[in-house]
């Protein structure tokens, strides 16, 4: 749960800005997924509620230190700065949920690439971060006396991390997707949804805190809630997959569709539980055994019930339908639709799918326009940069 795909833009915009190689660029992603997935598997942000922003910042600043060729010092030092000013709490996921959710990865990996301008210009940072006396170990994590062990590879190793981040085939969070997959998998066995009495998810320790009923978040079942604290409620995402028999990435999350009173009778009839044995799968180091998902009861009004269950979603690589390139393409195209023309969505995926050998001069092309959407630049004098 850190979106390691975060630092892609970052990384893109530095590449452009300096005039790096597509094959730079390819280097510079992988170093960054490697910090950062590395650092998720070993360091728990959650467990002490700070916002996982705080491995994306020292991720980029990795990710651009390779891509630049930079010293080790260099990095180092940006690394420290970069986690510095990046560190903030999980309430940005929280209760009522603001459009920051959106924007702190990009607020996160601006100061990154500021804190590495710093460093290249000789500038030392707040060091060492992690580990110092008064640093983030000691007073934000597990304490002074903690250890943690980061699974980096040797000089020379391949860097493999990014073969463990997973894709979201719906756009809502993670821990969400194999529910949702199961959502529309139990809506062939219930003809009315309305006679459902009650919907009991069994799942992980992390879903049922942080997008279930043991959030103890009102929002999480209030029809007038953001979309965002939506994208954050497993109640609601479940309701809608249900009655619905899947997910849209606009017309679920509509204002209209989460106040029809039907699916709101439906959305408050589901709660969540964390289940020991799903807890314990969520955090198998066996690939093989890791779950995502859950076991789902459906109480009917009738007295009869429905179960069934669900590790990892169907997109997910040992899924039901595992996303291959094509639907990645395919889920780019209808997240554009909006927003970009035809021609130029293909001019795009023919350019992503060319990075590593991309020239300096043709790593523009990896900005698509988004031509089809008015993107005025007039200020609205609505705030202080507009005077």
């Amino acid at each position: 749960y850190s979106h390691p795909g975060d630092n892609i833009p970052p990384l893109l915009a530095v590449a452009q800005q300096t005039g790096r190689s597509g094959s730079d660029l390819a280097h510079g992603i992988a170093t960054a997924y490697e910090i950062q997935i590395n650092l998720v598997k070993a360091v728990s942000l959650h467990k002490h509620k700070i916002d996982h922003v705080a491995h994306l910042g020292p991720a980029a600043a990795a990710g651009i230190g390779t891509m630049l060729g930079l010293s080790k010092e260099i990095i180092y030092q940006s690394i420290n700065h970069a986690l510095h000013v990046t560190t903030s709490t999980r309430q940005s996921r929280k209760g009522q949920i603001s459009s920051w959710k959106a924007y702190a990865p990009g607020h996160a990996t601006k100061l990154a690439v500021e804190a590495v301008d710093r460093a290249m210009r000789g500038e030392t940072a707040p060091a060492p971060i992690y580990e110092g006396e008064d640093g983030v170990v000691a007073w934000l994590l597990d304490g002074k006396d903690a250890y943690y062990r980061i699974p980096l590879p040797e000089a020379g190793e391949a860097k493999r991390a990014i073969l463990e981040s997973f894709t979201k085939e719906h756009s809502a969070e993670y821990q969400a997707q194999a529910l949702i997959d199961l959502a529309r998998r139990m809506r062939q066995q219930i003809s009315d949804t309305t006679a459902i009495d009650r919907i009991l998810i069994h799942t992980s320790h992390h879903t049922h805190a942080v997008i279930g009923s043991g959030a103890n978040d009102p929002q999480k079942y209030d029809p007038h809630a953001s979309r965002e604290t939506l994208d954050h409620s497993m109640p609601y995402i479940f309701a809608v997959a249900l009655e619905d028999g899947g997910w849209h990435h606009v017309a679920s999350y509509m204002p209209e569709r989460a106040r029809r009173p039907e699916t709101v009778a439906l959305w408050r009839k589901v709660e969540t539980r964390e289940d020991p044995e799903w807890e314990a799968r969520y955090h198998d180091p066996d690939p093989a055994k890791k779950a995502f998902g859950g076991r789902v009861e459906i109480l009917l009004s009738d007295g009869g019930t429905v179960v069934d269950e669900i590790a990892v979603s169907d997109a997910h690589p040992a899924g039901a339908r595992p996303f291959v390139r094509e639907n990645y393409v395919a889920k780019f195209k209808t997240l554009a639709e909006c927003a970009i023309y035809p021609a130029e969505r293909e001019r795009f995926v023919d350019a992503a799918a060319r990075v590593a050998d991309l020239r300096s001069d043709e790593l523009a092309g990896l900005t698509p326009s988004a031509d089809k959407l008015n993107l005025g630049t007039d200020p609205d004098g609505l705030g202080i940069f507009d005077a």
